[in-house]
């Protein structure tokens, strides 16, 4: 697929396709996939999660089922076939972690299995910001390692691309990107579609998160890399090869603006984005990636990457309810207006190192941070848009924040077993 090169953004490197997309219309519950740029907008009110979420039908077409809360970790994590701990060798430089992502993207391409990586890359003008690009060239998948912050609308280019002649492609996406994807997916002609997903749970303006890097250190503008580890740390590296960890209790979170996350991103119901064919992300990894695969088509993507992946099983540790139960109070005393209980400073050192040592780790962590979510998605919703909140939240979340005293309202659930 050399045509997909023909057309060059300023600043992108050859051998992708970035052409400029439309400006995108101001919704309230947007984040931005894609959808509502492309020449036939309203199909966001059938595939948008925040608009009309169809979870329990998109997983029975997508791995043949739903997610079964007998079968190992599937009511948190959603299903999954196989669950792994793993890391590429040898590591990618300047990748995020040790660059399964992008090893995937090129892998796939190398081997023919797709004509075009559809993933985003950094800005010319900002290394933060996410561009949008299709990548025909496996070697131009390099360019796409790291993190960026920041909205960007992938689904934008789904169908330019086809139009160009694209028939197999492999999309690595967000959640609430892949759910809208995976909806208009039977529409789109294509002969192949290889979703690779990462986990998300809030989101930014670029402009945002600049602000946060600029809280963090006062060389904001020589940080290199970026990562909120499942060792209760942010890791910052910076461009003179310094490293610096930043234990979460010690993250400026209370000198954020209130609107600093939008509301999608607090109420979004797929944190592990449950749609993919292969979730590639850090939860459940203890200082190695951590890997859902969930379909035949995921586990073939990562056969591809043979010995160059060293995979073993995840571990778990700890207990998380102490802290699901200190969160709930927190998010409970913010939507009644009142200060969230902060610990005195004298105690965060000590409970800093505590916690990676005797909290949640591994597979009980990613439990911890799913249970969060979904937490956090009733209580923002009954704040800001209660009569969304039983077309919103699925069964399967009511399930996860049960054991925390959090049951529906009448009203707030719709059927008796079927997903809103």
């Amino acid at each position: 697929m050399t045509h997909c090169a023909s057309t060059i953004m300023p600043g992108i490197m050859p051998g992708v396709w970035a052409p400029p997309v439309a400006a995108a219309p101001t919704r309230r519950l947007c984040s931005d996939c894609g959808v509502s740029r492309t020449t036939a907008p309203k199909r966001c009110a059938v595939a948008c999660q925040f608009i009309r979420p169809d979870f329990a039908g998109l997983e029975r077409r997508v791995h043949g089922r739903r997610r079964d809360p007998a079968r190992g970790d599937e009511r948190f994590f959603g299903p999954y076939q196989d669950m792994l701990r793993a890391r590429l060798t040898p590591p990618r430089s300047d990748a995020q972690w040790t660059g399964i992502t992008t090893r995937l993207g090129e892998r796939l391409l190398e081997a023919g299995a797709v004509e075009a990586v559809l993933t985003v890359a950094p800005a010319a003008d900002d290394r933060w910001r996410p561009v949008p690009i299709l990548v025909a060239d496996p070697a131009e998948m390099a360019q796409c390692r790291g993190m960026r912050m920041g909205y960007a609308p992938l689904l934008a280019l789904v169908e330019p691309a086809i139009a160009r002649g694209v028939r197999r492609l492999a999309v690595i996406a967000l959640p609430c990107q892949v759910h809208a994807l995976r909806t208009l997916e039977p529409t789109l002609g294509l002969e192949r579609l290889i979703v690779i997903g990462t986990p998300c749970s809030d989101n930014t303006t670029t402009g945002n998160f600049h602000l946060f890097l600029s809280l963090l250190t006062d060389r904001p503008d020589s940080v290199t890399y970026l990562e909120f580890r499942a060792d209760y740390h942010v890791e910052l590296r910076f461009d003179d090869g310094r490293v610096r960890e930043v234990p979460f209790l010690k993250l400026p979170i209370s000198d954020l603006p209130d609107d600093f996350f939008p509301l999608t991103c607090r109420t979004c119901v797929d944190y592990t984005n449950s749609l993919a064919d292969l979730t590639v992300g850090y939860m459940g990894g203890r200082g190695e990636q951590w890997l859902l695969v969930r379909t035949d088509r995921g586990a073939k993507a990562l056969a591809l990457l043979g010995s160059e992946l060293v995979a073993s099983a995840p571990t778990s540790a700890g207990n998380r309810r102490a802290s699901v139960t200190g969160y709930l109070g927190n998010l409970e005393r913010m939507a009644g207006g009142l200060p969230v209980r902060r610990m005195p400073a004298w105690v965060k050192p000590l409970v800093a190192w505590m916690m990676p040592r005797v909290g949640p780790r591994g597979i009980e962590f990613a439990r911890a941070r799913v249970e969060m979510k979904a937490l956090e998605t009733v209580v923002h919703l009954r704040r800001s848009a209660p009569r969304s909140i039983a077309r919103l939240v699925p069964d399967h979340v009511w399930d996860l924040v049960a054991p925390y005293g959090v049951s529906p309202s009448p009203g707030e659930r719709v059927g008796g077993g079927e997903d809103a």
